[in-house]
């Protein structure tokens, strides 16, 4: 008797059957764990941003100058903010980021500087030698705002990626 050999898509079929089933049954009993704030916004982010270099005809296969271009800006960085330690952090208004980055936190220049500050509390920490308690109690204000920007982006993210429009009319 002869042994039948499969071909290389009933083969594939096959494998692939076996893992969604094997999947399905590994979480059949298991609960989701709900997706984190930083999840969501970064979601909501890349969905933005790809919806953007769409409209700015590119896509993935596309000459990644060009991709980066469209993503992060070109030419003189508009936004500039230098910190305690001496860096400067310097961002573009004019990518494809930006414009997430506006639709999300609703303005784009207070989120640059409220997150750059709090995101660099530690290093001002360590070149002052002062407790990170200290420097953080010193940028109050900071992480506030930076809470608010935080939870409007997160409710405009989940709107979002609930079936909302990832591009209002005009934000580009």
């Amino acid at each position: 008797m002869r042994a039948r050999t499969a071909t290389a898509p009933a083969v594939l079929t096959l494998l692939t059957l076996l893992t969604l089933l094997t999947a399905s049954a590994c979480t059949a009993g298991a609960a989701r764990p709900e997706p984190s704030a930083d999840d969501v916004i970064k979601a909501a982010t890349r969905a933005l941003t790809d919806a953007c270099l769409t409209r700015r005809g590119l896509t993935p296969e596309s000459d990644r100058q060009r991709v980066s271009d469209a993503l992060f800006g070109t030419g003189r960085a508009e936004l500039s903010l230098q910190l305690s330690t001496g860096h400067v952090v310097r961002s573009h208004t004019d990518g494809c980021l930006a414009a997430a980055q506006e639709r999300l936190y609703g303005d784009q220049d207070r989120w640059f500087r409220t997150s750059v500050v709090v995101n660099n509390l530690r290093p001002e920490a360590v070149r002052t030698g002062r407790p990170l308690s200290e420097v953080r109690a010193a940028h109050r204000a900071e992480i506030a705002e930076w809470r608010r920007l935080r939870a409007r982006a997160l409710t405009t993210a989940t709107a979002l990626l609930e079936g909302g429009t990832p591009h209002p009319k005009g934000n580009q």
